[in-house]
This record gives structure tokens, sequence and C-alpha cells, in this order.
């Protein structure tokens, strides 16, 4: 379960976006991966998605929920932040490496659905 932290409500006061506090960056990871997951169950589902090491937690817990309890992606259209130009699809550095490497290679998504 996660650890998340209280947060004294003298730091969220004017605060317009609920803030989640946590103890282990790999506990905001599966908090973030379940709520995709919430989305993703609901119907055909829009993600935009970041790349960069930030994100690579939350992506594992996806592929994880994807092969250990059938999360599905085939109803689901994502479209990346951002990507170098110019630069080959295929170079280690570039973002579609990147997500196919974390995410796109290890669940059922349509790669037309992929916008990178």
């Amino acid at each position: 379960m996660s650890q998340e932290l209280i947060v004294d409500p003298i730091l969220t006061k004017k605060e317009k976006v609920p803030i989640r506090v946590f103890k282990q960056a790999s506990d905001a990871s599966i908090y973030v991966a379940r709520k995709i997951a919430e989305k993703i169950k609901s119907g055909p589902c829009v993600l935009g998605l970041a790349t960069g090491s930030t994100p690579v937690g939350v992506y594992n817990e996806l592929v994880r929920l994807h092969k250990e309890e059938g999360l599905s992606f085939k109803k689901v259209v994502t479209f990346n932040l951002d990507e170098y130009y110019p630069i080959a699809k295929d170079a280690l550095q570039s973002y579609h490496n990147s997500m196919n490497v974390h995410l796109f290679d290890h669940v059922d998504i349509d790669k037309n659905n992929v916008h990178i």
C-alpha cells in the first residue's frame, strides 16, 4: 500500500491542484499508474505521456498491471509530449526508442495509436 504523507494544510491553503506527497518515488509511481489504469478501464482513453527518467516507474507499473492483472491498452491512444529533431526513431536517445523500451513493446497497444 502507498505511503502517502499528510501535507500541512498551511502549505496547500491557496493551492487549487490536489497535492499528494509520498515517502518513496515508487509509491508515487504505483499511485499514478493505478489512476491511469482506472481511466483506461473506463473506456476508450487518450493519454499524453512524458519521457525521461521521471515516468519510468509509472511505465514499469503499467507493464506489470498489463502482464499480471490483464490491463489492456487496445483502446488507448497516446501522444508523447516531445521528441528530439532530427533524430532516428531507433536511436538510443530517441523518445520513440525510450517509450518502446519502457512501455509500448510490453503492452497490447495498437502501434497506429501511438503518436510521438
